[in-house]
Parts: C-alpha cells; sequence; structure tokens
C-alpha cells in the first residue's frame, strides 16, 4: 500500500484533529481514529478482519507521541495528580499486556468493531449526561486504584484507546475536579500505550499479509504522518481547555461518538 499524497493528506488531517481534541478532552485520540483508519485501510484493499487491528493497533502508537506533548501542556499548569497516575499506572501495564498480548490476537476483528462500537457508546453517553457524583465519594486506597488501573490496561487494549473513556469517568466519579482528570488521563496514555505496542508487535509478528509498511499489527506509515501532526496540535488543545466551555464541548464530541460509534457496530455485524 502505496502512502499516494491524498493519503497523506487524509492521514495528516486526522492526526490534527485528534492531537486537539486529545488535549482539549483527555482522550488518546484512538476514539476518532480507529474507525477512521478502519476506514482508509479497508478502502485500499486490507481485508476488513486485519484493517480493524491494525487500525487499532496504530492508533495506539500514536498514542505514545501525543500523550507526552499533551501532558508536558497539562504539567505546566500544575494540572497533573501524578499521586494518582502513581497508583494507577502498574495496574494499567499488566492489564494492558494481558490485553494486547493474550486477547486482542485471539479474537477476531469483527468482534472487536462490535466491541468498540459499544464502548464508544458507553463513554459518549458518559460525556453527553455529565453525571455529578455524590460530594462524599473518594478515591479508592492503593489496593483499589491498583485494579482500576488493571481494567483502564486492559479495556484500551482491546480498542486502542488511551484509556480516558474509562480513566475519566472514574476519576470524577471519585470527585477529582474534571480539569485534573483530563490531565492525569493524558499522562496515563503514555504507559497505556507504551505495554499495548509491545504487545500489538508481538502478537502481529507472525501474522500473514500484513500490508507494506506493517510492524506487527502497527502500520508505520499511518503512525509517522499522524503523529508528527498529533504532536503538534496536542498542546494547542491543552491550551484551549483552560479557556473554552469544556461542557458544551463535551456533548458536542459525544455526538460526534454516536455516528463513530454506529459506524464500527455496521462493520462489525457486517464483518
Amino acid at each position: 500500500m502505496q502512502l499516494a499524497p491524498l493519503l497523506i493528506v487524509e492521514l495528516a488531517a486526522l492526526g490534527t484533529v485528534t492531537g486537539f481534541m486529545a488535549g482539549l478532552l483527555g482522550i488518546g485520540g484512538g476514539m476518532l481514529m480507529v474507525p477512521f483508519i478502519t476506514f482508509i485501510m479497508a478502502n485500499r484493499g486490507v481485508a476488513p478482519d486485519l484493517a480493524v487491528k491494525m487500525a487499532i493497533a496504530t492508533s495506539m502508537a500514536t498514542i505514545i507521541f501525543t500523550s507526552l506533548s499533551s501532558v508536558w501542556a497539562h504539567h505546566r499548569r500544575g494540572m497533573v495528580r501524578w499521586d494518582i497516575a502513581r497508583k494507577l499506572a502498574p495496574g494499567i501495564v499488566v492489564g494492558s499486556l494481558i490485553g494486547s498480548l493474550g486477547v486482542f490476537a485471539l479474537l477476531k476483528g469483527a468482534y472487536l468493531s462490535i466491541f468498540f462500537g459499544l464502548f464508544i457508546g458507553f463513554s459518549a453517553t458518559q460525556m453527553f449526561l455529565d453525571k455529578k457524583p455524590e460530594p462524599t465519594r473518594q478515591l479508592p486506597g492503593t489496593a483499589g486504584l491498583l485494579s482500576a488501573g488493571g481494567v483502564i490496561g486492559f479495556m484500551s487494549g482491546l480498542v486502542g484507546a488511551g484509556g480516558a473513556f474509562i480513566s475519566v469517568p472514574f476519576m470524577t466519579w471519585c470527585n477529582v475536579a474534571i480539569r485534573n482528570a483530563v490531565a492525569t488521563s493524558a499522562a496515563l496514555g503514555f504507559p497505556i500505550a507504551l505495554a499495548n505496542v509491545v504487545g500489538y508487535v508481538v502478537s502481529g509478528s507472525s501474522v500473514p499479509n500484513l500490508p507494506a509498511g506493517a510492524f506487527g499489527y502497527i502500520w508505520l506509515p499511518a503512525l509517522g504522518v499522524i503523529a508528527a501532526c498529533s504532536f503538534l496540535t496536542a498542546p494547542l488543545g491543552a491550551r484551549a481547555a483552560h479557556t473554552l466551555p469544556i461542557g458544551r464541548l463535551r456533548r458536542f464530541f459525544a455526538l460526534v461518538l454516536y455516528m463513530l460509534g454506529a459506524y464500527m457496530l455496521y462493520k462489525g455485524v457486517a464483518g
């Protein structure tokens, strides 16, 4: 699969938007990238089952770069709760490896599409409703945060997202301020992405009929273009997060996610 000029433009536009949204809302970008990369690869002759898996893996790989750029911007504003991130990270790494090395490789792409579509819908509903937690609820202890990290890492490995679709609602449910939850979620994107990428490379290394430029399940040409663009725009999103009306933006983004989730459900059922 050649990286034609039109394909470069498509991937650059995708990276620009997802990077900005990663900084703005604390998402790793996977919920946007996976449907679009799946569409791009399927339209260029990659088998649907493989296209979904490579889209998920490639999306996750870009989060390594997006999260570094985004978290630095949030850290400079003192918004990252590093005390929470340190306790979630070990569970995240273990859960990510279990998901990307084991379950991901065994599941068919159609099942992953359906699973991805359902979780996009769940995430969109959380964002749209924006439910307020009980004022007395607090974060669990170390063991509870380790377990929560395991769930976040495992689910992220299956859908190629940075974990914000679980970690941000979880932290806000425990009365962590939304801006701190978004910033901390961005920091968690790095260990989630790094652990999962190792799993995708190992589990995809023996898969036949991979397209040109594949490294395990990761499609390197798309990774390069998207990561370069998203790395530049993530700090802009993080800066905008401190000035724009986040509530209205979250509801608008939730509507976009519903549409993307419906597309992935369609691909899964049709596959």
